[in-house]
């Protein structure tokens, strides 16, 4: 007898029946991520009323492209955050509007939530020695680190502290990030390298003094 399936085989046939018409796994699939959906748009708007349409367009074009996804190349939940982030963006344009900045008030752990502050911590060109083994020790330096890297983040001025959440907590590129923001590229670049400089003077000898930040032009 084989064994269950895998969270991510799950969800590729229940993708694969939307495909087929199921209304079923349409609505199974928006109680696992709707919530998910909606607190990646409020993270650009504070319009409940945007983000909720956002939500349903999302689903919509889930129920009408769902041939389309490919779990070779991700996961359904990053595959349809990608769609809501996009929907938000054509959406905020049309009504001439730009996504907010994420500000201090928000706390880091709203601007980033667990996860996010795991892949900062993880990522070679912010943080060296990350890749401590499970033993005690190595789970309460990972602990601390993710507690620096909040506190750095708070005291970020809003626009570097935007670039860092987008980058770790959406997983967006320099280019996303500037056609979600309405920046020049440049700028993006500029105030990210500026963002992850201050992490490095904020966690001292917790990063890699060798790695440089990717550099762009400035604004």
């Amino acid at each position: 007898m084989s064994g269950p399936r895998s969270g991510s085989d799950d969800e590729s046939a229940l993708v694969r029946a939307v495909a087929s018409g199921s209304t079923d796994a349409l609505a199974e699939l928006y109680d696992r991520h709707a919530d998910s959906i909606f607190a990646t748009v409020m993270r650009g708007t504070d319009d409940r009323q945007l983000a909720e349409e956002v939500v349903q367009d999302t689903f919509l074009a889930l129920w009408d492209r769902a041939e389309l996804f490919d779990p070779a190349m991700g996961s359904l939940g990053t595959w349809l955050r990608t769609i809501a982030r996009n929907r938000t963006i054509d959406r905020l344009r049309a009504a001439g509007r730009r996504p907010r900045l994420v500000s201090a008030e928000d706390g880091a752990t709203r601007a980033l939530d667990a996860d996010a502050l795991d892949r900062a911590a993880a990522m070679g060109n912010i943080v060296g020695g990350a890749g401590r083994g499970p033993d005690p020790e190595g789970r309460l330096e990972r602990v601390e680190l993710r507690e620096a890297i909040a506190a750095a983040v708070r005291a970020m001025p809003d626009d570097e502290r935007t670039v860092i959440v987008l980058a770790y907590q959406d997983e967006l590129t320099q280019a996303e990030i500037a056609e979600r923001l309405g920046w020049p590229l440049g700028t993006v670049k500029t105030r990210t390298r500026r963002a992850l400089r201050r992490l490095r003077a904020a966690l001292g000898e917790q990063v890699d003094p060798d790695d440089e930040p990717a550099t762009g032009d400035g604004d």
